[in-house]
């Protein structure tokens, strides 16, 4: 069995969920098939041809924006004419489907979250990438949802039955705070609350930042992509005169961000799209309490063992009103549910269950 992986920036992951997915399922089945991962060389490092017992193969096109669509047709028809099975990550592929219909049999397809809600693109942006949505739907083989309100929303709206198969969070890992990280970071020496995602809109940035700039005695750690956009450029400048807010750059040092999220008092997790998102799963699992985004999504994800705000408001209170029992008592219930439901050795069963089906 030969398995391409598509719609991905490329591994080694330094980007996001769906690269972390695949650099994971690797890690774990490359000793049962072979396997391609599609890369963006424009995007990452082209000299690797290998990584963890899977072949890199390059396209040189960008993965990211109008481009990403260009990038994600091409590896999807390279990979339907030539492998045996192809898992198919996001939306980008879906114009070019009406013309696999063929190799329908081949594609698992693992839309994530609805991207076409995402408020970062325009409504004509959005109304091109629900309709790559709708092409996929009709034209891919098998379907993966990581979410039951993703599972929900393929059953109510495409009448599609779909597998559901979340994320794994098992390779968080507690770390205790040295001298050298208190001189790095030397908010590690006090009390603050974290969250760490991608800087754009749909992730309530700008309602996370301010909470807390009004709240000038709680320490804050944001850690992002902040140079990747004009949204993060702006956005960053506009709360870096708030003292109490470390605004950081993404951090793909796995040791070095769980030493930042494994001390924080409690996380923030502002993500609105859909889908199960990794970050939140490794907060649970390292036993963190989670504020969490009222988006159905994170309250199926949190088995309704976090906290939730709807808003601003909702947000202060939260950030006002918890105690450190409560806290504690929060972070007990989530962390078992993280370490049965949310590991990668079940996770890439699940899909091996799946390819070789």
């Amino acid at each position: 069995m030969h398995l391409a992986i598509v719609g991905i920036r490329g591994i080694p992951n330094n980007y996001g969920g769906f690269e972390t997915l695949a650099e994971y399922l690797v890690e774990y089945l490359a000793m049962d098939m072979e396997i391609t991962v599609f890369c963006s060389s424009k995007d990452m490092d082209s000299s690797l041809s290998s990584y963890k017992g899977a072949n890199l193969k390059y396209i040189p096109v960008s993965s990211h924006g109008a481009a990403g669509i260009l990038y994600d047709s091409i590896a999807l028809i390279k990979a339907v004419t030539t492998y045996d099975k192809v898992l198919l990550l996001g939306f980008g592929g879906g114009f070019v489907m009406p013309l696999l219909q063929g190799y329908r049999s081949k594609i698992i397809l693992n839309i994530g979250g609805l991207d076409w809600k995402r408020n970062k693109w325009s409504p004509f942006q959005q109304r091109v990438i629900k309709s790559a949505e709708w092409f996929l739907m009709k034209y891919c083989g098998q379907v993966v949802s990581d979410n039951k309100g993703i599972q929900d929303y393929i059953s109510n709206t495409y009448g599609r039955e779909s597998t559901l198969i979340a994320y794994g969070a098992d390779q968080a890992e507690r770390q205790p705070v040295d001298l050298e990280s208190i001189k790095e970071y030397p908010f590690l020496s006090g009390e603050y609350a974290f969250s760490v995602n991608r800087i754009q809109p749909d992730n309530n940035i700008d309602m996370i930042l301010s909470a807390f700039s009004k709240r000038p005695g709680i320490a804050f750690v944001m850690v992002g992509n902040w140079t990747d956009s004009e949204y993060g450029i702006k956005t960053r400048i506009a709360y870096s005169k708030f003292r109490n807010l470390h605004l950081l750059d993404a951090i793909y040092d796995r040791r070095r961000l769980d030493i930042l999220r494994s001390n924080c008092r409690f996380y923030i997790h502002g993500h609105s799209a859909g889908g199960t998102n990794p970050s939140l799963v490794e907060a649970m699992y390292l036993g963190l309490p989670v504020f969490a985004f009222a988006s159905g999504y994170n309250e199926y994800t949190t088995e309704y063992n976090a906290l939730y705000f709807k808003d601003l408001a909702g947000l202060e209170r939260l950030i006002e009103t918890r105690d450190e029992e409560e806290l504690k008592l929060m972070g007990s219930r989530l962390e078992p549910i993280a370490r049965k439901l949310y590991l990668w050795k079940v996770v890439a069963r699940a899909y091996k269950g799946l390819i070789l089906g």
